[in-house]
């Protein structure tokens, strides 16, 4: 069957915008005829995240949810090679076989935008870049990827990479797919790192502190000798009507054994190893007269599972922002919010979420303005019908904005591959 004869065939079109390549090389035709015809196309996997960067107008779309399943698994090699389209639950199913994991975990963003879980492709996780917390410890998802196989913008297929971490070109272009939301290569095939799952997971909660010295007893972890990956300040105030995080509500967990904000470090590995760094942090941070509690590694993987897929904004009809900063800055940006303003701080607090009632372009440029003078950048994830549509989803300076022309000119001479999805012109 030709490609044109498949154009038309059920299981490739359901509508007359869709094309559903099912394999690498039907990919690379359809995109030579979109050049050819100079028709800008969007590119999209299972769309978990469709609704992330600046709305499209494309006359085509090009589905690589067909792009599916995995090429090969080599557990004791550390490495996974999946087809683009394949969906992250079927890889980490497929990794717990071995007691292994992608250890950037994968970020859920389907309570956030669709109300339900929902953590996408390969290449959907790939091309956005956006990591869970154990970031601060083990890398973003651009550090875990070997290598990866594509079609650019002429219908060329490229890769690079392989199954270690060395780049025989000299060109670490796997890196630069990561974050480029489908502008620059329609993904085909992923070769990932992965690592051993930990025995076991305890979280150690204090209680009811401030911003200031939640960030303080933060950053002592990190920086402590006890190896904690993941890092977390969970607020109760300021209350905003029109809100709906809510931290009560979503970490009712029985070994709570406190009310008021969370301050929550984890610390992971065997049994033994655990027990003796969460007593070794409790008398580091000198808390044994504040109010805390020790969650078990059933409740902490609830716990960080809740943290991973943003549940805390599951039915939110608000603009959710994500701003990462120097953690040193953290709190000089809560204290600049405005009361409609609700936050949690990752990463040790190096990312702030922060859901926004009635949000204005004003208050936006505001806090991206803020953000970028504390040496942060700033990332509209969700958009609220108070505020449907900014100029500017993403954070760039003049210079790399320069260099990503170039790039997206490299790759897509005639820029047909998502076209504006992150920045006007590119």
């Amino acid at each position: 069957m030709s490609i044109e004869e498949k154009q038309n065939f059920p299981t490739f079109q359901d509508s007359n915008s869709i094309e559903y390549p099912q394999t690498e090389g039907e990919v690379s035709a359809f995109i030579k005829k979109f050049y050819k015809s100079n028709i800008p196309i969007e590119l999209f996997g299972s769309g978990s995240k469709k609704k992330i960067g600046k709305p499209l107008q494309c006359a085509k779309s090009l589905s690589l949810s067909k792009l599916n399943g995995i090429v090969e698994y080599l557990p004791e090699e550390l490495y996974i090679k999946v087809k683009a389209g394949t969906p992250i639950k079927i890889i980490e199913e497929e990794l717990k076989k071995n007691k292994q994991q992608l250890a950037f975990e994968p970020i859920d963003f389907g309570y956030l935008l669709n109300e339900k879980s929902d953590y996408g492709t390969a290449g959907g996780q790939v091309s956005c870049n956006i990591s869970g917390p154990r970031r601060f410890k083990v890398g973003s998802v651009r550090d875990h990827v070997l290598g990866f196989r594509g079609v650019n913008g002429k219908g060329e297929i490229i890769k690079s990479g392989g199954v270690v971490v060395k780049n025989v070109t000299g060109y670490d272009l796997s890196k630069l797919m990561c974050g480029s939301y489908g502008t620059l290569v329609a993904l085909t095939e992923i070769n990932f790192k992965v690592l051993p799952a930990p025995e076991e997971t305890k979280t150690l909660i204090i209680h009811n502190q401030k911003v200031e010295s939640a960030l303080y007893y933060l950053e002592k972890s990190v920086s402590s000798s006890n190896d904690i990956s993941g890092a977390i300040f969970l607020p109760t105030e300021p209350r905003v009507p029109g809100c709906v995080m809510n931290i009560q509500k979503t970490f009712e967990l029985n070994d709570l054994k406190h009310d008021g904000s969370i301050t929550a470090a984890r610390i992971e590995g065997s049994k033994n190893s655990i027990d003796q760094r969460i007593e070794s942090l409790i008398n580091e941070l000198q808390i044994e007269n504040l109010n805390i509690s020790v969650l078990g590694t059933h409740q902490s993987e609830i716990f960080w599972n809740k943290v991973k897929s943003l549940e805390i904004f599951s039915r939110s009809k608000n603009s959710i922002i994500r701003v990462a900063i120097p953690p040193s800055e953290a709190a000089n940006l809560i204290y600049q919010l405005s009361n409609k303003f609700k936050y949690y701080l990752d990463w040790g607090g190096a990312l702030a979420w922060l859901e926004a009632f009635e949000l204005s372009e004003e208050m936006f440029e505001s806090i991206r303005r803020k953000a970028v003078k504390l040496g942060g950048y700033v990332t509209m994830i969700k958009n609220s019908q108070y505020l449907p549509y900014v100029e500017d989803v993403f954070t760039i300076n003049r210079d790399l904005f320069s260099i990503s022309q170039n790039i997206k000119k490299s790759f897509d001479p005639k820029r047909i591959l998502n076209p504006g999805k992150m920045y006007t012109g590119i």
